[in-house]
């Protein structure tokens, strides 16, 4: 019992957080829940952490695309593409959807 309660801690104390500047410069800060690959690429799926009370869209997650720029750094971008959204959009839904049928 005592080894799984300190995997837990463990657990939560590996949680990566990333902080996301809008275009106004404001710095949200999200909980990276998975990445995703889906055709040959990987997408970030990101949970807000820091957001308002009031925010509509707490519990909404946002999926950004992992880039690699010209300096080899990791960089997320939006995906503007709606084909290759429905495509990501399609595997989260299914992923999620297995989460739900594995539990008991």
């Amino acid at each position: 019992m005592n080894d799984e309660k300190n995997r837990n801690e463990e657990e939560e104390e590996e949680l990566e957080y990333i902080t996301v500047y809008d275009d106004d410069g404001r710095e949200h800060v999200f909980e990276l829940f998975t990445v995703l690959e889906v055709n040959g690429k990987e997408y970030a799926v990101l949970y807000p952490v820091d957001e308002d009370e009031d925010d509509e869209d707490e519990d909404e997650a946002i999926i950004l695309r992992i880039e690699t720029d010209e300096d080899g750094e990791e960089t997320l971008v939006d995906i503007e593409d709606e084909e290759e959204w429905n495509l990501v959009a399609a595997a989260w839904e299914a992923l999620i959807e297995n989460e739900d049928d594995d539990k008991p």
